[in-house]
């Protein structure tokens, strides 16, 4: 049962960042960070549940990230925090908005957001190893 929940976690994260992709493709930036954050989000609860069982019942990225961090103990990881630090606060700030009140985003950011989502992916899947 326990595999089979972190495997969905996985699955509907990697299908939140192909929804994303579509979104871009089709001009619906604002829509392509929610989707992004939520890639983010479930991505390092699927970490977490793998390897602890459980995660916290939080929305933010910074949080998910730090507690990666301290579980995985990997550098990468830690790397990727601390460059992408603004680029996470933006996408915490995206699912607020998305959520709550009218917030718009252009094609660059939208663009941005799938690049960045994708370098993050390439950095948590090797974590997928431990």
């Amino acid at each position: 049962m326990a595999d089979n929940y972190g495997n969905f976690l996985k699955r509907r994260a990697l299908a939140f960042l192909d929804i994303a992709k579509i979104n871009c493709e089709k001009g619906y930036y604002d829509l392509v960070l929610f989707h992004v954050e939520q890639f983010l989000q479930l991505y390092l609860k699927y970490l977490l549940f793998r390897k602890i069982g459980d995660y916290p019942r939080t929305h933010s990225l910074i949080r998910l990230i730090k507690d990666v961090i301290k579980v995985y103990k990997e550098e990468s990881v830690e790397k990727l925090l601390q460059e992408n630090m603004e680029t996470l606060y933006l996408l915490e700030e995206a699912y607020i908005t998305s959520r709550y009140l009218p917030r718009q985003y252009d094609k660059e950011i939208a663009e941005r957001m799938l690049k960045f989502a994708e370098k993050a992916l390439g950095v948590l899947k090797c974590l997928e190893k431990h």
